[in-house]
């Protein structure tokens, strides 16, 4: 009888999908996109018997963007939005100082999952612009993209399809693309060791990997808002006289106290019944928390 211990089974590799942005505040169209991936994701995971999960990653700061909200704010609106689904966030980005670029984020990524698949999630607008972000056209080196298409988008003369909508994409990437969200799955073999470019004498053990960078296009109608619209409308939105007139000029420390509630009672009503757009884009959860800390007023950007 052979006396050789069995070795315990190696899980299957991990399939990991991000979406990352500010989300400043998180909206519905957020966790759409991100729900849309996880259930197109979920059969292929559990026939491949295979672990699945699809993370929002918080960015510390936009490098496009001068100023955001303070990142405690933006993390608790995540936790709220995100409750009741399989959904988690990654905290990989957003207690760095900006500027923070994807790049770096994906390299570190590879790095953390060297088996896993690894998926970027992001709008046709961000990856019609790639070849404008900081090495944005090497981010297939490290994961796979799915890209979702908006339908307010349009393509002329050529119609809204996928082989169309390719060729938005910048040139060197349009040979990736894929029709089949299955090839974004594949297992990744070893990372090559390359040098870094900052320090030829270092050698990491990243990333580039012939199985990864392929491109899906998403074809699913995704919700057509965007977070500086909702900023601008809660900006517009009157907060009470608290914001308007200090307690201590005002020498009335009881009206500003019932304004506020009077405001928070009015986007509450504006919640359950909604007359209010923003009820419509907005988790209830995520819109009671901005009224209640006072986020996005004309205040808070002066």
């Amino acid at each position: 009888m052979s006396n050789t211990a069995l070795q315990p089974a190696q899980p299957a590799p991990a399939i990991r999908a991000y979406l990352g942005g500010s989300f400043d505040p998180v909206h519905r169209g957020h966790v759409q996109m991100a729900m849309a991936v996880y259930q197109s994701l979920l059969p292929l995971a559990q026939a491949q018997q295979r672990a699945l999960y699809v993370s929002l990653l918080p960015n510390a700061r936009s490098p496009f963007k001068r100023q955001s909200s303070d990142p405690k704010h933006r993390l608790a609106m995540l936790k709220l939005a995100i409750q009741d689904t399989p959904l988690y966030i990654d905290e990989l980005e957003i207690w760095q100082p900006p500027p923070v670029y994807t790049i770096d984020s994906v390299r570190t990524l590879r790095q953390r999952y060297p088996a896993d698949s690894l998926i970027f999630i992001m709008g046709m607008d961000s990856a019609r612009s790639l070849n404008k972000w900081q090495d944005g056209l090497q981010l297939t080196d490290y994961v796979h993209l799915w890209v979702f298409y908006r339908d307010s988008m349009s393509v002329p003369d050529m119609g809204n399809t996928r082989l169309a909508l390719q060729y938005w994409l910048p040139t060197p990437l349009q040979a990736a693309v894929t029709d089949s969200p299955a090839a974004l799955t594949q297992p990744i073999s070893q990372p090559s060791f390359i040098q870094t470019p900052t320090d030829p004498t270092i050698e990491q053990a990243i990333l580039k990997n012939p199985a990864s960078g392929r491109i899906y296009i998403d074809m699913r109608q995704v919700a057509a808002i965007s977070s500086t619209q909702i900023r601008q409308t809660l900006q517009q939105q009157p907060r009470g006289d608290s914001e308007a007139v200090p307690d201590s000029a005002a020498g009335n420390h009881t009206k500003p106290v019932i304004d506020e509630q009077m405001t928070a009672a009015s986007a509450i009503n504006a919640i359950m019944n909604p007359p209010d757009p923003l009820a419509k884009w907005l988790n209830p959860a995520v819109y009671h928390y901005i009224i209640a800390h006072q986020l996005y007023s004309a205040a808070q950007f002066r």
